[in-house]
């Protein structure tokens, strides 16, 4: 298998940004993809390579919290590590999550602990504790590893270097912002999709419990 790009950071870490540059760069990058967490769940990796197909990068939940399956399956690859304060994330991620139950903030969280804004200690303790083992499992391939803060002003000069390519002439992208214009959007419609989302994936999660997949 072909080395690919993989994005090891949490969401909300700038994975959006990153997902912008690497598309400005040429690279065609898989976004967040709930659909792979049964397979996941279950080992079925060639399943994951099957949808992996005919991209260069991935970013995003799930593919950071597989890295080392990743890491296996497509050798050579680069991993890119985004970070961000702590506090300042979690603060981000209990918004973006809101009070909307997801299997797979299930698994990355934990059983009964996937809505960060109720559990904060674990959710910080979890965020920190994958980066620690991201930096640990690349500690002997210090050239295979790229950490980067974009809010601490990293951008093209520190991802051109890795990736070993010219520095585009357009502006580092910073994606995700939502303006207060599109928040006003979100009426009736808006309501209506998180009520289908709640079931959906309120479904989701009893039948991986009912299939003792977790």
């Amino acid at each position: 298998m072909q080395g690919k790009i993989i994005g090891t950071g949490f969401q909300k870490t700038g994975t959006s940004t990153l997902r912008e540059a690497l598309k400005i760069l040429g690279y065609s990058v898989k976004d967040t993809t709930p659909r792979a967490l049964i397979p996941i769940l279950r080992g079925n990796w060639k399943r994951i390579e099957k949808m992996l197909e005919g991209y260069d990068a991935v970013e995003d939940t799930p593919w950071f919290m597989i890295y080392r399956e990743l890491d296996s399956c497509f050798p050579g690859s680069k991993f890119i590590l985004t970070l961000r304060d702590p506090e300042s994330w979690y603060k981000s991620v209990s918004k973006h999550i809101g009070n909307l139950p997801a299997a797979h903030h299930e698994w990355i969280y934990g059983r009964g602990k996937g809505i960060p804004a109720q559990h904060r200690e674990n959710t910080i303790e979890t965020y920190n504790r994958h980066n620690a083992e991201v930096k640990t499992y690349f500690a002997e391939r210090p050239d295979d590893l790229l950490v980067v803060d974009f809010t601490k002003g990293d951008g093209w000069k520190e991802l051109c270097a890795f990736l070993e390519c010219e520095v585009p002439d357009v502006p580092f992208p910073h994606y995700n912002k939502t303006s207060e214009a599109e928040k006003r959007k979100r009426g009736a419609a808006w309501k209506f999709r998180m009520t289908r989302h709640r079931l959906k994936n309120s479904l989701k999660i009893w039948f991986i419990s009912l299939m003792g997949w977790w």
